[in-house]
């Protein structure tokens, strides 16, 4: 009973490091057309947004779906990050991920 309570002490140390390397490694993702730029952490935090045109001239239905788009895949690669990272633990990768 010891043994398996030590093992999840230490796999709840191992989740900590990972969290604390999730917080501080980040992805960064543009929309197709470029005018959308987003930094986002491994822990899906938005850490940076730009918009690389002028928003007061553009066309607020193509920014916004520029804008879904960046966040969407910006989500996307912190998903994986995360998988990546959590498959270093386990020893498995995530399907899908």
């Amino acid at each position: 009973m010891f043994d398996k309570l030590k093992e999840l002490m230490q796999l709840k140390s191992r989740m900590e490091e990972i969290k604390r390397q999730l917080d501080s490694e980040t992805v960064e993702a543009s929309s197709s057309d470029g005018s959308v730029y987003i930094k986002m952490n491994g822990s899906q935090e938005l850490k940076e947004l730009k918009f690389k045109t002028d928003i007061k001239s553009a066309n607020p239905e193509k920014l916004e779906k520029a804008a879904l788009e960046t966040v969407n895949r910006a989500i996307k690669l912190s998903q994986q990050l995360a998988a990546k990272k959590m498959g270093e633990v386990t020893g498995m990768q995530l399907p899908g991920m």
